[in-house]
């Protein structure tokens, strides 16, 4: 009788489906959702609802997920466990079965090819059923995707502390080609998780490109956070500083070390080198600079130019020490975002140049849509009770 009743109740479903404007997409969205639940039941160990001593976890609401199929675009409702995160098995970081076909539209609409070429290209992929109203409702959907995206109100006032850094392609502007820069901002909210900020263009790395791009980000909602992590450009350098009235500047101990080691003869760099990093290992900034006192004795008078450029910069490469519940690793480079960069490039770089400002934008975007959404649901990058001890203090 079981087993009538469950063909009943399926019966019934197909017929509701039926009177959907689109049946097929209808059912899939019914058996996406059945998959989902069944799979966070199994991995907390208990039903919704359910009373169970077996439970390894709890639920903790949902959120959306865009998923675009051949049959059409659907909106799930995802569930979220309170530790450890979901992630749907049939959608997993760029691995789900419809990926492939979303990528090649996407590859091909960012290089300004024709919906009549991607129309071509999809069918000698095999896929018969794409038509050109269908690759323009994905486009359009891609742009506003990115556009939400890049113009959201943000989920948290306070970010204690941001990584700025910056990618750069060749663009074809005004009839030439050029290299054009997209700052990317990171932060880290009260509960110690990352989030992309901003994407913005800009065509010139100016103290007023940049004001404009932190001014936006207030008025989005940012509050003054607590340290800035960045290279040493002189206008980024000043628009922080302008922008962000009693952060701190962390400079980029990466980005200094390279600085120096560019002034030291390539046969005694590696020496050179291992002396350097122990300035940033010490356990204090008092034994930081002691170490990069003996430094300077030991080679300023076989690599002077080296040894200025550790003197004039020091200082500010060891702002993370006012931050002694941080994560040193973590707050006193950019190297978060550069791992995020390379990334970003193995991707862009098939592009080769990109049409247009836009095509550049709407890709990094996207991928950094994709990385902001795995970031929801890993663990913390600096834990939640050192970001209130940052934030007490600044209080």
């Amino acid at each position: 009788m079981a087993q009538e009743k469950r063909t009943i109740n399926l019966t019934e479903l197909l017929l509701e489906c039926m009177g959907k404007p689109d049946p097929m997409l209808n059912m899939l969205e019914w058996l996406c959702k059945q998959l989902m639940e069944a799979e966070i039941s199994q991995q907390l160990g208990a039903g919704k609802n359910e009373h169970s001593n077996g439970r390894e976890g709890y639920r903790s609401g949902y959120r959306t997920r865009r998923l675009d199929t051949r049959m059409g675009t659907m909106y799930l409702l995802v569930p979220k466990a309170r530790n450890g995160g979901y992630i749907l098995f049939f959608i997993t970081e760029r691995k789900r079965s419809e990926a492939a076909l979303v990528e090649v539209v996407q590859e091909a609409f960012v290089q300004g090819v024709s919906t009549r070429k991607i129309e071509k290209l999809a069918k000698r992929l095999g896929i018969e059923n794409l038509s050109r109203g269908q690759v323009s409702i994905m486009t359009k959907g891609l742009n506003e995707q990115v556009e939400a995206f890049r113009n959201r109100p943000l989920s948290d006032t306070a970010y204690p502390v941001l990584w700025v850094d910056a990618l750069y392609e060749k663009v074809r502007f005004n009839g030439t080609i050029i290299s054009m820069a997209i700052l990317i901002v990171c932060g880290v909210n009260t509960q110690g998780k990352r989030e992309v900020l901003a994407v913005e263009p800009m065509l010139e790395e100016s103290t007023g490109s940049y004001k404009h791009l932190f001014s936006q980000l207030k008025t989005r909602g940012l509050a003054t956070p607590a340290l800035v992590v960045s290279d040493a450009n002189a206008g980024l350098i000043r628009a922080i500083r302008e922008s962000f009235l009693g952060a701190s500047w962390q400079r980029c101990k990466v980005h200094f070390m390279r600085n120096i080691l560019a002034h030291v003869s390539h046969k005694e760099k590696d020496a050179f080198a291992k002396q350097l990093k122990e300035i940033w290992l010490a356990p204090s900034d008092t034994l930081a600079r002691q170490r990069a006192e003996k430094l300077a004795e030991t080679y300023e008078k076989r690599f002077p130019k080296a040894i200025e450029k550790l003197d004039n910069g020091l200082e500010d490469s060891l702002a993370f020490y006012g931050f002694p519940d941080l994560d040193a690793r973590r707050i006193a480079s950019t190297n978060m975002l550069e791992r995020l960069n390379r990334e970003i490039r193995r991707r862009t770089r098939v592009v080769g140049i990109f049409p247009n400002p836009e095509s550049y934008v709407r890709l990094v975007t996207t991928y950094l849509i994709e990385y902001a959404e795995d970031w929801s649901v890993s663990r913390a990058y600096l834990s939640e009770q050192s970001l209130q001890g940052v934030l007490n203090k600044a209080a």
